[in-house]
């Protein structure tokens, strides 16, 4: 037998299909436990996991429960994509700061949503993080969940469990950059620090030839288009270093600069990026693979082919780090020094290379001055959203919605706050 994956959060059953289709095409014998404290939602995952792996006679078992304690003993690997109160507290996380006229296109990273997100995660994450320790100490430890940089340094903190933050936005961003260069992805290498959803690229490479001059070659001159993310452009051509991962999430970093949310004609979360775009398409693609794993038929083809997304490169790493590779992937993890101008020990996305003692962070060139003071803040930030979390703070809440910079005033900063913990209230007893 082979791995055995413990994937804590199923109900996103999004990711579920993913990770399915990746151990299906790779044909290794595997266990998986899925794991959901929502019944229902755990329902559809087994469900659709099952009918995956029965239609391509796969050798892979499934078994899933709503408690993760019963599975987690012998895991070798346990990846966490929870999200605490769903799309329905991510709504509230949006909605309710647009009644103060901030506008969030995405509130799950920074701004208020990003924090109020925070107080919801880090303690429950901490949590799963402590049993993992108890029952299987010697798995790798996966997380999925936002606002990463905070999720895990809360982790870490608390516990000190070695779990490592993925997520797809910098390889994402890198083939997009090696499509504008004409290049293929997998010829690329890369230099690039920061915090998750705002890391920097500083240098490209192929096949041993520098490309960052030709990437710099196709900056726009000011007023003129640019080939993506315009604002993502603007920032590359006046701090010399490009920023992942698009306008959607970077644009959150820089709130002072979108008043009211206007971004060109647009309003940011509205008609630029729509949130509730983005909770309806979640909506509606759970309820067809709800429909799917259910129901009486077969499943489509279309579950069997390898799709993009969160899911994409984990069983790459877990196979690298067991093959001992040296491959090479963006990771979260403690900065030690491998982003110098950084504060050691915050959470950095940098990258790192896979060898048989885990994944080993890669040495970064330090960042220009400019933009080490955008991330300047915002690691101090994760310090005290992680702690308001910890200790249910109310305080240290109002501080960190303050240090984000979102809010116009101290008075809205409060007002903000307490509205966020009651409409939270269900979902965060350290604050009772």
């Amino acid at each position: 037998m082979g791995e055995r994956v413990v994937h804590i959060g199923a109900g996103s059953a999004v990711f579920t299909r993913g990770l399915l289709a990746d151990m299906i095409l790779r044909g290794d014998e595997a266990e998986l436990a899925l794991v959901d404290t929502d019944a229902h939602a755990l329902r559809v995952a087994a469900g659709l996991a099952r009918k995956m792996v029965e239609s391509r006679d796969a050798p892979i078992t499934v078994t899933a429960s709503e408690d993760r304690r019963e599975v987690l003993s012998d895991a070798t690997a346990v990846i966490c994509t929870i999200g605490v109160g769903g799309r329905r507290a991510w709504e509230r996380d949006v909605f309710i700061p647009r009644r103060y006229g901030i506008y969030q296109p995405v509130g799950d990273t920074v701004m208020p949503g990003g924090a109020s997100r925070a107080l919801r995660m880090v303690p429950a994450m901490v949590e799963i993080a402590t049993d993992v320790l108890g029952l299987a100490p010697d798995a790798l430890l996966f997380n999925y969940g936002n606002p990463m940089s905070a999720v895990c340094r809360g982790i870490r903190k608390a516990t000190g469990a070695p779990v490592v933050g993925l997520c797809h936005g910098v390889h994402h961003v890198l083939a997009q950059l090696a499509g504008l260069l004409g290049l293929d992805r997998d010829s690329m290498g890369w230099d690039a620090s920061g915090i998750n959803h705002l890391t920097w690229f500083t240098g490209l490479w192929s096949e041993g030839r520098d490309v960052w001059p030709d990437l710099r070659s196709l900056i726009p001159a000011p007023g003129q288009p640019a080939p993506c993310d315009p604002f993502c452009w603007d920032l590359f051509r006046l701090f010399g270093a490009y920023p992942a991962v698009g306008d959607r999430h970077v644009s959150e970093f820089f709130a002072p600069l979108f008043p009211g949310g206007k971004y060109g004609d647009a309003v940011l979360g509205v008609d630029a990026f729509s949130f509730e775009g983005t909770i309806e398409h979640g909506d509606r693609a759970y309820a067809a693979m709800e429909a799917d794993a259910l129901g009486p038929g077969a499943l489509p083809d279309e579950y069997w082919r390898r799709i993009g997304g969160e899911h994409e490169q984990v069983l790459d790493i877990i196979d690298a780090i067991r093959r001992d590779t040296g491959q090479r992937f963006s990771v979260n993890l403690p900065n030690g020094g491998q982003a110098p101008n950084l504060p050691l020990g915050a959470v950095v996305e940098s990258p790192a290379i896979a060898t048989g003692g885990g994944l080993r962070p890669v040495a970064q060139p330090p960042l220009p001055e400019g933009v080490a003071g955008t991330l300047a803040t915002r690691f101090q930030w994760v310090e005290t959203v992680v702690e308001a979390a910890l200790e249910g703070s109310r305080s240290k809440f109002v501080q960190a919605l303050i240090l984000d910079g979102a809010c116009p005033s101290v008075r809205v900063a409060e007002q903000l706050a307490d509205e966020l913990l009651q409409a939270q209230a269900e979902f965060l007893p350290r604050f009772a």
